[in-house]
């Protein structure tokens, strides 16, 4: 029996989905924090304190956006430990929906991190961000 090939979502149609784990999305969180602290320091040498900030904030808001929204639908954390990110359809999701979820990370923080550990007690591991932007992250 021959496998049907979705280019779409770059997914065979006859395997399951595999959710990531919360150890996978936090290694994968691990390695974005590094990425983006290295780039938060440079700002900070080249820009005053205010500036560097602001646009800390703006690069952290492009560098997921761009990167989950783009090819690859991962950023470099979640490529180094094999997961994309995609739409409820398992398809790559919109920069609008990138940014939505960007932006809904703030709100699963703000309430003691549980919009973060909501996956562990949900069927497809999303988080309160996933929920907010339907959204689901897979292993690639």
């Amino acid at each position: 029996m021959q496998q049907q090939y979705n280019q779409t979502t770059d997914l065979f149609l006859d395997q399951p989905v595999v959710y990531a784990s919360f150890w996978q999305r936090f290694g994968a969180a691990i390695i974005d924090a590094i990425v983006l602290s290295v780039l938060n320091v440079l700002l900070v040498f080249v820009f005053s304190s205010i500036v560097a900030n602001l646009l800390s904030l703006v690069s952290g808001w492009l560098y997921y956006a761009i990167m989950e929204s783009g090819a690859d639908q991962a950023t470099i954390g979640k490529k180094a430990v094999g997961l994309k990110v995609t739409n409820l359809n398992g398809e790559r999701i919109s920069f609008g929906q990138a940014t939505g979820r960007y932006f809904g990370k703030i709100l699963s923080g703000l309430i003691l991190l549980i919009g973060y550990l909501m996956m562990l007690w949900d069927d497809k591991n999303q988080t309160l961000h996933d929920k907010m932007a339907n959204t689901l992250v897979v292993k690639a």
